[in-house]
């Protein structure tokens, strides 16, 4: 009987249901925005508030060995120790919004877009591009060497 266990389940199997909600908490801390469902957005907004009003009350490493065994990247705990805690630092709960954005197109399922507050988006750090310089000093060498090959003839 599962009398006086009301949570927000999600319909696959335990193992399934499991990694998904993982996975989606884990995108959703490393990106501060996902679209999802609106059920599956219902499921994980709760563990999105656990995770980081937990981080917030224990000490730095019992809060990373906790985040780390959640997230399915090291990089979510990293980022939810290094920045969440620093913006969320007033508030105690409530840090997901839920934007309803229409039907999904293939199976009319109703779409959110699930996004933690304060959140920048877009402001991500590039990874710098490699210089183009070493590139073009061997395109001369090759051409410099074809040169010579067709005047040695």
């Amino acid at each position: 009987m599962r009398h006086r266990k009301s949570r927000r389940r999600l319909t696959q199997k335990p193992d399934h249901a499991r990694l998904l909600e993982r996975n989606l908490v884990t995108s959703l801390l490393l990106y501060e925005a996902i679209r999802t469902t609106r059920s599956r957005a219902r499921v994980i907004q709760p563990i999105i508030d656990r995770l980081i009003s937990n981080a917030k009350k224990q000490e730095t490493h019992v809060a990373i060995r906790s985040l780390n065994a959640f997230v399915t990247d090291t990089n979510a705990s990293r980022k939810v120790m290094q920045v969440f805690l620093d913006r969320y630092k007033t508030r105690t709960s409530g840090f997901t919004t839920v934007k309803a954005v229409g039907a999904r197109k293939g199976d009319g399922a109703q779409l959110v877009d699930l996004t933690l507050i304060e959140a920048e988006l877009g402001t991500q750090t590039r990874i710098p591009e490699v210089k183009e310089t070493k590139v073009k000093a061997k395109k001369t060498v090759k051409q410099s060497s074809a040169s010579t090959d067709s005047s040695k003839k």
